[in-house]
């Protein structure tokens, strides 16, 4: 049952911040903890585009892998991923992109979920709490490293 949501304001464009966490074949060269992820399917329908990936993530010795559904919506600036299987009693993880005023963009993050096992969870949790934490952070500091001037 843990849970994380933050706002933070970046200086990119909510357009940019969109493309830049949709690109999910990307995330193992910058997200904590993600070591591989590969996308099984990509369709397109009513504008929006609909993956199905797994993610696999890693501590030490520990190695897990998921997969999600994630459905990107562009004209609302938002990305929902909702958990399908692997080690999760449940997930779900909203991203959303609101333009800040004076420019750039209010980038809202939420996440909850919980271990199916007690002692994954007793093993992993604290870990994957303090990556939650740092994944909106890890993408600002991308975005800064993409698109600085």
């Amino acid at each position: 049952m843990p849970q994380f949501e933050t706002r933070r304001s970046v200086a990119h464009s909510p357009e940019k911040m969109f493309d830049l966490v949709a690109d999910v074949e990307r995330y193992p060269e910058f997200l904590p903890l993600c070591e591989a992820l590969t996308v099984r399917s990509r369709k397109e329908r009513d504008g929006k585009e609909l993956l199905v990936a797994d993610m696999t993530v890693g501590y030490k010795a520990i190695r897990e892998t998921f997969a999600t559904q994630v459905l990107l919506n562009r004209a609302e600036r938002v990305i929902d991923v909702k958990y399908i299987d692997g080690p999760f009693k449940y997930l779900d993880n909203r991203w959303r992109f609101e333009e800040a005023p004076g420019g750039g963009t209010v980038v809202n993050f939420f996440i909850d979920y919980e271990f199916k096992s007690r002692i994954l969870g007793a093993l992993m949790g604290s870990m994957f709490d303090r990556a939650f934490r740092m994944f909106a952070e890890a993408f600002e500091k991308r975005a800064d490293k993409i698109y600085a001037p």
